[in-house]
């Protein structure tokens, strides 16, 4: 009898204890743990194999109706919760696809067969829910011979209670290869490398940064005087990290290196001599002053918010470009803050002629493109995964997403007339358009068609504006808003740098840290506390002996190029190499429905190809370099893949070999006033690379011209080879 008693209380403790497990806060979680619920498994848009689960368990509530009450298969019996189709198959002991999740003797396993055998309850509506979630460490540099280090992740409860749960969530690296991450968060070093590890429980993610780096004995430390505030940042993460700085770069260097990141052109012959002839200690802070002043600064700057605000022919029509060009342009020459400018576009509305900035709506014809564009351009968030699902590596759901999509929803343009040449392409617009804002309707919602409540990102209550435009163009400079400063100093180092201290550059969100937190925000500050002016930016940057880093490896830094230890190695951009080579052939250019010598960075836009019309030569090479058709608000667009086309266009083109054989051109003139072979290739070197030929490059080049039995072909040979060279080509 009392062994009876014991096995019967026996009995009810572990019932207690099944009865116990939380279905959301501890089952949920180890489907996510397992992968269940992923993308590639029962989280598929479609299931597998008549399975289906809520995308990374999104929904809770939905998953469980799935998991208790499906006619098809027993994926639970209470019963015999050891027999569960669950449990069996995510063992290994009934045939799996996905093969074994985890084990019989694991602690999955005891999680979720203890719910099965209490009643697959629910949680009661009294359960403290979570209320913060801590992951340890937040970073960690591992040196040779350290080889591992273990994550923990507590979660805190509205009732004040405190839980290790790290054998519930789930990790997610964010690079393959580097590490193995075992089930109790230790984290050990295949190879050298670094890397985020995404770390998720319920709808909390934090990312841990790490980085396992190899011992760099040699590592020496020079401490510099530094009065730049970028300087000083960079440079204590690169002694943590044992990184040895490049020293500046030399005078030539840095001169080209500036004129092309600010304005999209060479320097000319005579600037160069200037240049490299000035003595003067603070030549290049003058240098930059005057580099700001400058016209072209405003056309470089211009073609890239063109590029982002999709300012293309097709759609917007030629004066449409043109006005919104101007636009830009002017906004840029007069520096006005970055802020007003978004607030302008964000707002706009009218017609499309008298008030440019509304253009952008004129290209973007439906709610959920504008919400994309504005929340990637202005907010450096990209919110598309939203959409369908649950943002699955970021803060925003699909609620977010479709209510701020709602701050769009009552736009609409009246064509006032379309006189497209192109009569079968609906795409196609040639007129003015009005922008306007319906005083009723909106965007519904896809599912229940209810109308959406206009809310912005970030945002917990929807707004009762009447005009939600207005609102959020007004909320983008902030001092709650973080997005908007820092994702503009991001794009405009990553112009200057090469790379963003956010990599990509418009995708700022939880798991995707910046590479340098304490240099973005003092950037982003910085941007801020001089009203926004991209020149006061760039003028920060480029001032910086960061920025001034020579190309070159020195010390320990060979392999960075993440940390900017040195300067990042650059192919020309399309624009700049085609105003290169006009600028050292020196002939002039010619676009359609532009004056002859307008300069590529120039060009408003490229013109509309059709049926009927042939692009021009200087079009084709600059879509062969990879100018972007703007049809994307990304950067991404320009592309930088290195083909055929692009070596066939420099080695035997067409257009380059008319320019190198303008009787007119540089070569001619030059010849015309009686130049010597040596001062010709001088002024050559000068214009093409901003520097002197090296002793050894002037003997062997002037005795190749000398030997040649006509001076011009030789020359045009010595040109040739100059707009061929890596140092020509290359941004370094």
């Amino acid at each position: 009898m009392r062994g009876v008693l014991i096995l019967l209380l026996g009995g009810l403790g572990a019932q207690a204890h099944a009865a116990n497990v939380s279905y959301q806060q501890e089952v949920a979680p180890v489907l996510s743990r397992a992968g269940c619920n992923s993308g590639a498994c029962h989280g598929n848009l479609n299931g597998k194999g008549g399975f289906q689960l809520s995308l990374r368990g999104e929904s809770p509530s939905t998953d469980l109706i799935t998991l208790t009450r499906d006619t098809l298969a027993r994926r639970t019996d209470p019963m015999h919760p050891d027999d569960s189709l669950l449990l069996l198959k995510a063992t290994g002991r009934v045939g799996h696809e996905g093969g074994p999740r985890f084990s019989l003797d694991s602690q999955e396993y005891r999680i979720v067969r203890d719910w099965i055998a209490a009643g697959c309850l629910d949680d009661a509506p009294a359960r403290p829910r979570l209320t913060r979630f801590e992951v340890t460490p937040a970073s960690q540099l591992l040196f040779e011979p350290a080889d591992h280090v273990r994550i923990e992740a507590q979660a805190h409860f509205a009732d004040g209670s405190r839980r290790n749960v790290t054998h519930l969530v789930t990790f997610e690296p964010t690079a393959a290869g580097i590490v193995n991450i075992a089930s109790d968060g230790t984290v050990t070093r295949l190879r050298s490398g670094e890397l985020n590890v995404l770390v998720r429980y319920l709808d909390r993610q934090v990312a841990v940064t790490l980085a396992f780096l190899p011992k760099r004995e040699n590592f020496v430390w020079v401490d510099l005087p530094l009065s730049n505030p970028i300087d000083r940042q960079v440079y204590a993460q690169l002694k943590t990290l044992r990184l040895t700085p490049s020293p500046p770069a030399d005078d030539a260097t840095f001169l080209r290196r500036a004129f092309l990141d600010a304005m999209g052109i060479l320097p000319s012959e005579e600037e160069a001599r200037a240049f490299l002839k000035d003595g003067s200690a603070n030549k290049r802070e003058r240098l930059i002053d005057s580099i700001l002043a400058r016209p072209e600064f405003a056309d470089f700057w211009a073609q890239k918010w063109g590029d982002l605000l999709r300012n293309e022919e097709k759609s917007l029509d030629q004066k449409g470009v043109r006005v919104f060009h101007q636009w830009l342009r002017d906004s840029i020459a007069s520096d006005k803050p970055l802020n007003v400018l978004a607030r302008e576009v964000i707002a706009a509305r009218g017609s499309t002629y008298q008030n440019p900035p509304a253009n952008l709506y004129r290209s973007l014809r439906d709610p959920y493109s504008r919400a994309e564009a504005v929340a990637q351009v202005f907010l450096g968030i990209r919110i598309q995964c939203a959409r369908c699902h649950n943002h699955p590596f970021d803060q925003w759901t699909q609620e977010d997403y479709h209510q701020f999509a709602a701050v769009f929803g009552q736009i609409d343009y009246r064509i006032v007339e379309n006189k497209r040449r192109d009569r079968l392409d609906a795409h196609e617009f040639a007129g003015d358009q009005i922008v306007f804002l319906r005083r009723e309707g909106g965007l519904k919602h896809p599912r229940t068609q209810e109308l959406l409540a206009p809310r912005l990102l970030g945002s917990s209550e929807p707004t009762k504006e009447s005009d939600p435009l207005r609102l959020l163009a007004n909320s983008v400079d902030r001092v709650d808003n973080p997005f908007f400063a820092k994702a503009q100093a991001n794009r405009v180092w990553y112009h200057l740098i090469g790379r963003g201290l956010v990599e990509p550059i418009d995708d700022f969100r939880v798991s995707n840290p910046a590479e340098n937190a304490p240099l973005l925000e003092l950037l982003a500050k910085s941007f801020a506390d001089n009203g926004f002016s991209l020149k006061s930016l760039v003028r920060l940057i480029l001032s910086s002996r960061v920025y001034q880093h020579s190309a070159s490896p020195a010390g320990t830094n060979a392999e960075d190029d993440r940390h900017f230890s040195k300067s990042l190695v650059q192919p020309l951009e399309a624009e700049q190499l085609l105003d290169a080579v006009a600028n050292v052939t020196g002939t002039k250019l010619k676009f359609d429905g532009f004056p002859a010598g307008t300069r590529a960075g120039q060009v408003a836009a490229l013109a509309q190809e059709r049926r009927s019309k042939k692009s021009a030569e200087a079009e084709r090479f600059l879509k062969s370099f990879g100018k972007p058709e703007r049809l994307l608000t990304c950067e991404c667009e320009r592309a930088e893949d290195v083909g055929l086309s692009q070596a066939f266009q420099l080695l035997t083109g067409e257009m380059l070999q008319d320019m190198l054989s303008e009787p007119e051109n540089r070569l001619g003139r030059m010849l015309k006033e009686g130049k010597q072979d040596a001062e010709a290739i001088e002024s050559l070197y000068l214009t093409a690379l901003s520097r002197y030929p090296t002793t050894e490059e002037l003997t062997r080049l002037v005795a190749f011209v000398g030997k040649a039995k006509d001076r011009r072909p030789a020359l045009e040979d010595v040109m040739w080879g100059l707009v061929n060279a890596k140092e020509f080509l290359l941004r370094r």
